[in-house]
C-alpha cells in the first residue's frame, strides 16, 4: 500500500510540476471588464480590480515604478492572453519598484492583477491615445517559448530527427 501512495505522490507532484499557470487572488475582480470599456466611463470604474493581459509593448524604468504599455487581448480560463483574436485596446502597468525591462521586453506575453487608477494620455506614433492605467497587485510573465511549459519527458517508440 505504501508503495503505492508513494507512486501517487510522485505523479501528482510531476503533474504540477508541469503546470506553468499564475496562482492569481481573483477576489473581486471584474474578469469582463475590458480597457476599452475603462477608456469610455474612467470615473465608473476607477478604483476596480481587474485581469488583464496581452503583449508588452514599450517598458520603461520610472524613479520608484516602472510603466508597461500593453495592447490587451481577452484572456483565456489561466489567464493567458489569447493573439488569435481581436484587441480590446491598450493600457499602462504601474508596477512599484524595478522591473528588468530586457526581461519585461517587447513581444512577451503577460497577465496583470490590478486596479484602475486614472487615465495617462500618451501617443501611439502620431495618433493621441488615452491608456487606462493599472496598478499592479500581481502579475505573471508568460514563457518566452509559448503558452505553456512543455514536460521534457515524453513517452513513444520510433526515430525523431530534428
Amino acid at each position: 500500500m505504501s508503495k503505492q501512495l508513494l507512486m501517487l505522490s510522485g505523479l501528482c507532484l510531476f503533474i504540477t510540476a508541469c503546470a506553468s499557470t499564475p496562482d492569481f487572488n481573483l477576489t473581486g475582480v471584474e474578469r469582463k471588464l475590458t480597457p476599452n470599456q475603462v477608456k469610455a466611463k474612467p470615473v465608473q470604474h476607477k478604483g476596480k480590480s481587474v485581469l488583464w493581459g496581452g503583449t508588452i509593448l514599450h517598458g520603461k524604468n520610472l524613479k520608484n515604478k516602472t510603466r508597461l504599455e500593453i495592447l490587451a487581448y481577452p484572456l483565456d480560463e489561466d489567464g493567458w492572453p489569447d493573439r488569435e483574436r481581436k484587441p480590446l485596446g491598450r493600457f499602462l502597468i504601474h508596477q512599484a519598484g524595478y522591473l528588468e525591462t530586457a526581461s519585461y521586453a517587447p513581444g512577451r506575453l503577460i497577465s496583470v492583477v490590478g486596479t484602475v487608477s486614472n487615465l495617462e494620455k500618451g501617443k501611439v506614433g502620431e495618433t493621441r491615445y488615452t491608456y487606462p492605467v493599472i496598478q499592479a497587485t500581481q502579475h505573471h510573465l508568460w514563457p518566452k517559448s509559448g503558452r505553456k511549459s512543455e514536460s521534457r519527458v515524453h513517452f513513444g517508440i520510433g526515430v525523431v530527427f530534428h
